[in-house]
């Protein structure tokens, strides 16, 4: 979409949002309204409300949303003081505390929206009247903290969309469910790759022995990769002592993001992240301007305290696996560093088959104090290295206010997921604060100490986030390097077993991931088997392949042929290189 289309797509979900919020109050009166903000795929609503929201009353609550349309009612923008809508709103203890954030943040005034009797504070903007909006859909329930924080109360919220037409609300209802025949909820189950269990907690999910597999051919990809390229390995704890944490700034900006722990009286965390990790290993030694640039890189299990609600598969987890890596520079290499790091992660997506992507360049936004590292100069340098490096690649990009980590800008890697939602892949940060924080230098041609700057970068990025993209995007016909198993050996009868098991041997001394189908079935329902669990290639061993040494090959497509035993070879060979 043009800009103007996603303006007006955004209008019109917000405006669905206050729609929804309408019927909720009128049919559930003792509700509390809290926020409704447009999101990429509609919108979300927060709420109190004493009764839980079911799928009849989603129905319910739909069905008034559609009767309010008709009345075609003008969205009104209106202006109150602080004191008016403390009183007006003062039954809903959400909104009365928003208008004490405003006011408390010098606002005089607090915007409102008004259709038919219904009254909403909001900033807007909407559509100019609630008749512009045909169809809407309520999608599911979820919960949700109030602002964000598990300290406060948890509130019921309901997920919609909203069209101007129903055709339109077909189409993207159709669109929908065959994203979620792609799910990779629905594949990972499918194709044994994991599972979730209620015994052992949300967002931990358990890897089977294929999806297993699966990580380990990723992780030896890239750690391959990284150290063709000159990275050094790392190793690092789990859990750290808050000491760490309070000199890099996660303490004060990201404390309540990673999990806690006490320990013989003292505060401990489960690592959200590598980089002071490494900083401590960088600091063990003295460098030299020739040993730079230093690249440190580690496969890391990581924790980060999602908000339950959100949680989902393999893509928003409490435990994961990032490929994090960590350049400590000069700032002299810094452009060639990221130059690099960029065509590190061009190699990666090609390999993966990632081809419709683009770059996000994240900036700061110098008024908002809490979230960012305050040191203005920092901010400039950084952002200005990052815009020369795009722009003398002549990449595509866009940028992207108030998206930075709180240490620095960032080039993030953006593709749409298979239900239209843009999601940042991979990543390439600038930070130009943790060596003066963790008093990291080297020492240049003059004698002198410098400081280096750090690159934060993931070219895979999270390992079970990338592997659901890829699910997703290829229906579960992965490419043949990263499938679990690659061949399958269908013996057409038990006495091919033992020849079958011989083959296999020859083909994994081969390097190639390989099973042999010994199950009491019939030729037909192996064959099924193997397709249903999308396996690349099926060999398919009976009298005739014992005998003349050609293998009956079918791929998961069902194109089936005959090769000999070398022809086989460079077939596999060429697989695996593509």
């Amino acid at each position: 979409m043009c800009g103007e289309e996603n303006n007006y797509t955004e209008k019109m979900w917000h405006t669905a949002a206050h729609v929804f919020a309408n019927a909720l109050i009128e049919l559930y009166p003792k509700a509390k309204i809290a926020i409704g903000p447009p999101i990429e795929q509609g919108f979300h609503y927060d709420f109190e409300l004493a009764e839980s929201i079911d799928s009849k009353a989603l129905e319910k609550i739909e069905a008034r949303m559609k009767e309010i349309l008709q009345r075609k009612e003008k969205m009104i923008k209106g202006k109150m003081g602080v004191e008016e809508a403390l009183k007006f709103f003062e039954n809903n203890p959400y909104k009365v505390e928003m208008i004490n954030d405003l006011a408390n943040n010098g606002k005089e005034k607090i915007s409102t929206y008004t259709n038919g009797d219904f009254v909403d504070m909001c900033k807007g903007p909407h559509l100019e009247s609630i008749s512009e909006i045909g169809a809407v859909k309520l999608l599911k329930t979820s919960s949700a903290y109030w602002k964000g924080n598990e300290k406060n109360a948890v509130l019921q919220r309901v997920y919609g969309i909203g069209f101007k037409t129903q055709k339109e609300l077909d189409e993207w209802a159709e669109a929908r469910k065959k994203a979620e025949e792609n799910s990779h909820v629905k594949l990972g189950k499918e194709l044994d790759l994991f599972i979730t269990s209620e015994v052992i907690g949300k967002g931990l999910p358990l890897f089977t022995p294929r999806g297993a597999m699966m990580m380990q051919v990723l992780q030896r990809f890239i750690e391959d990769e990284e150290t063709k390229r000159g990275y050094l390995r790392t190793r690092t704890p789990v859990m750290t002592k808050s000491d760490l944490y309070k000199i890099s700034g996660h303490y004060t900006h990201y404390k309540e993001s990673m999990f806690q722990l006490e320990i013989e009286g003292s505060e401990y965390f489960l690592r959200p992240m590598t980089c002071p990790h490494q900083y401590m290993i960088y600091k063990s030694k003295q460098y030299s301007y020739r040993d730079m640039p230093i690249r440190l890189g580690e496969v890391a299990q990581l924790f980060r305290k999602e908000q339950s609600g959100e949680l989902h598969g393999i893509v928003r987890v409490w435990q994961f696996t990032l490929n994090d890596a960590h350049l400590i520079v000069r700032p002299d290499q810094l452009e060639e560093e990221i130059n690099s790091t960029l065509e590190l992660i061009q190699y990666c997506m090609k390999k993966l088959g990632i081809k419709d992507y683009w770059y996000r360049f994240s900036k700061w936004d110098p008024n908002n104090k809490e979230k960012y590292i305050d040191n203005p100069e920092m901010w400039e340098k950084a952002q200005a290295v990052l815009k020369s490096v795009l722009d003398k690649s002549k990449m595509n990009y866009e940028e992207a206010e108030n998206e930075a980590a709180f240490y620095g800008p960032k080039i993030d890697i953006q593709a749409r997921n298979v239900y239209g939602k843009e999601d940042s892949l991979f990543t390439v940060q600038v930070d130009f604060a943790a060596a003066e924080k963790f008093d990291m230098n080297y020492i240049e041609k003059d004698g002198t100490k410098q400081r280096p700057v750090v690159v934060h970068r993931a070219a895979v990025g999270c390992l079970e986030r990338t592997i659901a993209f890829m699910l997703e995007q290829t229906g579960g016909n992965l490419p043949f390097w990263l499938s679990p198993e690659q061949i399958r050996i269908i013996p057409v009868s038990e006495k091919f077993i033992e020849n079958a098991n011989e083959l296999k041997k020859k083909l994994m001394d081969e390097g190639y991931r390989i099973e042999v189908d010994i199950k009491d079935q019939t030729l037909g329902n192996k064959i099924r088997n193997a397709q249903l669990l999308k396996i690349p290639l099926m060999l398919v061993f009976g009298e005739k392949e014992k005998t003349s040494g050609e293998y009956q090959v079918r791929e998961r497509n069902g194109t089936q042929y005959k090769l000999g035993y070398a022809e086989l070879i460079e077939k596999l060979k060429k697989l695996q290189e593509e």
